[in-house]
């Protein structure tokens, strides 16, 4: 299998995974990164009326772990931990989250992400750490 072909069949198991369905999120991966597209819905707002942050975390971590298991074809990798900071809130339009590898080892991968709103001003940021699990990539699990 090339590379490309991984990156299309984690980019299916990503789009078939049923909390996506609310969410309705756009995924690309590339070699150590991923990028992530959610369209705003006020269903996301708080009672002040802006984006609540489990939807920030939500697009943060899924471009982070996406950019880690572009790297690994064999298994699933899960969240370690993932830490984020917010600094500006979102009302319309669509965020996009851009995350990135930016160290890794044999038992660990480490990939920030920066979220952006659509006018492409920063409104997060989030970094975390990813381990490889005993999932298999397989179509069980959407990845095909």
């Amino acid at each position: 299998m090339t590379s490309e072909e991984h990156y299309r069949k984690l980019e299916n198991m990503y789009h078939c995974a049923p909390c996506n369905e609310y969410y309705n999120p756009t995924l690309k991966v590339l070699e150590g990164k991923a990028e992530i597209v959610i369209p705003i819905k006020r269903s996301f707002f708080h009672a002040a009326g802006a984006v609540h942050g489990s939807t920030y975390f939500k697009a943060l971590d899924d471009a982070a772990f996406f950019s880690a298991n572009s790297l690994v074809t064999r298994v699933f990798v899960l969240t370690a931990n993932f830490n984020i900071h917010l600094t500006r809130p979102i009302s319309s339009g669509s965020m996009r989250a851009v995350g990135k590898v930016v160290s890794r080892t044999p038992g660990q991968f480490i990939a920030e992400s920066v979220l952006f709103d659509s006018k492409d001003r920063e409104i997060a940021r989030g970094m975390g750490s990813f381990v490889r699990s005993a999932i298999e990539l397989t179509s069980e699990i959407g990845y095909k």
